[in-house]
Order: C-alpha cells, then structure tokens, then sequence
C-alpha cells in the first residue's frame, strides 16, 4: 500500500481531500506540542480558517522530546488524517495544515530561526502541565527542576532543551532582533493558562544568565502577549485498529492518522498583539475573559473524567464508555457538575446543561476513550480539576460527597505502579507511612501540595470510609 503524501491526494475520495492546497501556505504559527490533540484541534481550526478567508496559514510543529512523530509527519509531507467517532461511523479527512516538523533538541536551529522570524505572529502549546515545569508551592517556574537548572545555566548559549526554556530564549532573541510583536497562546488545560505561561517564561528570564534580561523583559511585555484559552475536544489515544480502519478508507497508509468526537469547541481571550488566523470563522469564540469558560471546563469535564478514569479502573472498567455503561457512570457526572457548580462564575455554560451534554458525549461508543490514558499525571491534573473547587465548598461549609469519593478513587489508584506520573516516586513512598490509611491519605495530600486539605480531619476520614469498598471494586455514590 502507498503511503500517505502530497503526490497520493488526487486519488483519494473528495470528502477526504484537505480543504486547503498545502504547498499555498506559509508558516506564521510554530506549534510546540505535536500530539494528536493539536492534530484533532487547533490544526484543523487553523485549516478551516484558511480555507474560509483564502489566508495562507500554516503550522511549524514541534516535538518537544522525541522526533519519531516529526520524522513520520516528514515522510507524509507533513500530512495525517482526522477520523470524528460517531456511532455510525466516521469518514477519514487529511489535514494539510501543518509546514514543517521538527524536533525540539535536534532542530533547535531551525525553531530558534521560526520564532525571531518576522513572519511568524502566533505560537501555540499543547504540552501538559508537567510541561511548564511549575513549582507546587509558588505557582511560578521551578527552578530547583534538574531540567530548567540546566536550561538556565546555560540560557546565554541557547541550549535549552525544555519547551519554556526554548520558547524564552527564542523570545529573547525576537526581542533583541526588534521583531514585531507576537501572541504566545497556551492551549493546555489550567486555570487561567494565559498568566501562567506569561509568568513561567518571565521566570525563566529572570532567573537565568542573560545580560540584558531586564531589557528583554521589558519588551516583552510591550511586544507579546498571553492570551488566555479553552480547547475542548475528546481525543483518545490511537490505537492499531484506527490505523488498519483509515488506511482501508483512504487507501493508502497513514502512520499518524487521529480520531475525535464529533464535538470541538475553542473560546479564545480577545487580546492578541500580531495577526492571528480567523478562527472565529469555525466557530471559535473569541471573548474578553475566558475564566468562565475555563472554570466550567476544567471543574466540569475535565474533573468528571478523572472521577471516572480513577474510579472506573478501581470497578474494573477499561474505557469512558464502559464506565458509563455502569448504573453509577452517569450519577457520577451529574452529582459532581451539581455538586461544583456553585463555585463557578457568572457568565460561562449552564452547569445542568452542560452536565447533560457530558454525559451524551462520554456515552458515545465509538470513543473507546481509556481511563488509564485520562488517569496518567493525576498528581498535575487533580490540583487543578478538583482540589480548588473542593477548597471553596468546605471553606463554605457545604457537602462534598462526590469529590471525596472521587479522592478516595486517586488514593486507590496511586498504588497502581503502571500508571505514568511524575511523582510516582514520592507517591509510593507515601503507603510507606503504615498501615493506618489517614496517615496515607494526609501524605499524598501533602505530596501534591495541599497540606491544608491534608489537616481537615473531615475530609481525610471521608475518603478513608470509601476506600474498602474501591478495593472491593465497588463504587459506592
């Protein structure tokens, strides 16, 4: 079978054609994240937009560690395909959106040479908390980090191999060059994403070897701007059959081919310093303050998916769509958004309406979405999908039954060795306190950096009482 590139477009149906000619489009976004989120969203936001207004924009990825998926993208001409998981099934699309693809270390260069560039007017991220490499104490840049110590130490040669520490020179060197301004847009799920990138980056010039920082830092804040963002699509991980089923569609093989619902949504803070593609002509919504947008999603979907990946796994569930299935799934998802809603702000989606979309769009079948991939780096995503909505409601004196027991879900789980967490180390030390599992749970509180939740006897003591029946693999809600 052909392999999937420009030359073999012509041959493929139409409806699976990209809606823009790929060698029309020039590179003004570098992307650093080049998973298939970006692949399943922005890119394809980025796409559709050009194709509306006839504007040539195109997409520099970048891989931040391994170059095994800017390599495949290479070998496409930097092609893949997007399927959307309907119940009936799903037709195949390419996607032309993407210029170039590089790897962060090998190609540094070349993406040091993208971000000084003129032309280039947007950067976007999709990394993951861990990603920015915060601090749990301060909320800034954790400069006790081995990685970001060993960036700084070396800032003035522009060596850096994380994506904050990259992306700081890189602006560094823009700022020197007297380049026009530009608009970093991060595109991860956290609470007021715009100011922590802003302040991560700050950090990082601040802190590290370069002579002219002070300078540097003030242009940057004349010059470049953070915008705060939501993204929202479902993207669950591939998997070899998605590869044998679009290869069979398009007929020809796409090593990188995604799959994602049908549903898709981008609310984007309206405070750009450069041009930006029309996004709003796909419907992205461009508004003057994201927060409640932001807060709906990350207390709402986000917190229910990890309630249902941590206890899913807990009563032997595999994916999204099986632990919807159970008689608890979908009580689950509607106490918990009643249960939240009132620590969100005015403005933003109906809670009860949203919560019914949840739970449409995680009962869909086709999604096969794993609750061991949503469980991954739980430690990051818990302090920002539950632990501040549950701090409000206890400092209000209002009940928190299901966030608890989507606590007591993470605490069973942290045993769970084969689960990818970065502080997989000092949570298992935390079962090394003793047999008494108030002792557990204060400790792993304390370990993601809540030692004040840790020391509401409360709390603890309502998660304990939930444990036996998690181990028995029964969710009791």
């Amino acid at each position: 079978m052909h392999q999937l590139n420009r030359a073999a477009l012509g041959a493929l149906p139409p409806e699976s054609r990209p809606r823009v000619d790929p060698a029309d489009l020039r590179t003004r976004i570098v992307h650093f994240g080049i998973g298939a989120f970006h692949r399943a969203h922005q890119a394809l936001y980025t796409e559709n937009a050009a194709a509306h207004s006839g504007e040539p924009w195109g997409t520099a990825a970048v891989a931040p560690r391994s170059a095994s998926t800017a390599d495949a993208l290479r070998a496409q001409d930097c092609l893949y395909s997007l399927t959307e998981r309907r119940p009936e099934g799903g037709v195949p699309r390419v996607v032309g959106a993407l210029t170039g693809a590089y790897a962060l270390g090998r190609d540094a260069a070349e993406v040091d040479a993208l971000l000084i560039d003129p032309g280039t007017t947007v950067v976007t991220l999709t990394v993951t908390e861990k990603g920015y490499h915060r601090s749990p104490a301060t909320g800034g840049l954790d400069t006790t980090d081995a990685s970001v110590a060993a960036d700084l130490a070396t800032a003035r040669e522009g060596r850096a191999t994380t994506v904050i520490g990259r992306l700081a020179c890189g602006l560094a060197a823009r700022m020197r060059s007297g380049a026009a301004p530009i608009s970093v847009v991060s595109c991860d799920n956290m609470a007021d994403n715009g100011a922590v990138l802003s302040r991560v980056v700050r950090d990082f010039v601040q802190a590290s070897d370069l002579p002219d920082r002070e300078r540097i830092l003030t242009a940057m804040a004349e010059t470049v701007a953070f915008p705060a963002t939501v993204v929202d699509r479902i993207v669950p991980a591939t998997t070899p059959d998605d590869l044998r089923a679009t290869a069979g569609a398009l007929g020809v093989h796409d090593a990188l081919p995604v799959t994602g619902e049908p549903y898709r949504q981008w609310v984007l803070e309206d405070r750009f310093t450069a041009p930006r593609p029309p996004w709003e002509r796909d419907g992205a919504l461009l508004v003057p303050d994201v927060a409640p947008y932001q807060l709906t999603k990350l207390r709402l979907l986000n917190g229910a998916h990890s309630a249902l990946a941590h206890l899913g796994i807990a009563a032997g569930r595999t994916t999204v769509a099986d632990a919807m299935a159970d008689g608890w799934g979908e009580r689950l998802v509607k106490a918990l958004c009643a249960e939240v809603a009132p620590t969100l702000p005015d403005g933003g989606p109906d809670p009860a309406r949203y919560a019914d979309d949840l739970v449409a769009r995680f009962r869909n079948p086709a999604m096969r979405h794993s609750l061991r991939q949503i469980a991954s780096d739980s430690s990051l995503k818990i302090t920002e999908r539950w632990l501040p909505a549950l701090r409000l409601l206890r400092e209000r004196g209002a009940a928190t039954p299901v966030l608890e027991l989507a606590l007591a879900g993470w605490v069973h789980l942290t045993r769970d060795q084969d689960i990818p967490d970065p502080a997989r180390a000092a949570l298992t030390t935390c079962w090394q306190t003793g047999p008494d599992d108030r002792a557990v749970v204060r400790a792993l509180l304390t370990t993601v950096g809540a030692p004040d939740l840790a020391d509401d006897s409360g709390l603890v003591t309502a998660v304990v009482r939930h444990l036996p029946a998690l181990r028995a693999g029964r969710v009791d809600l």
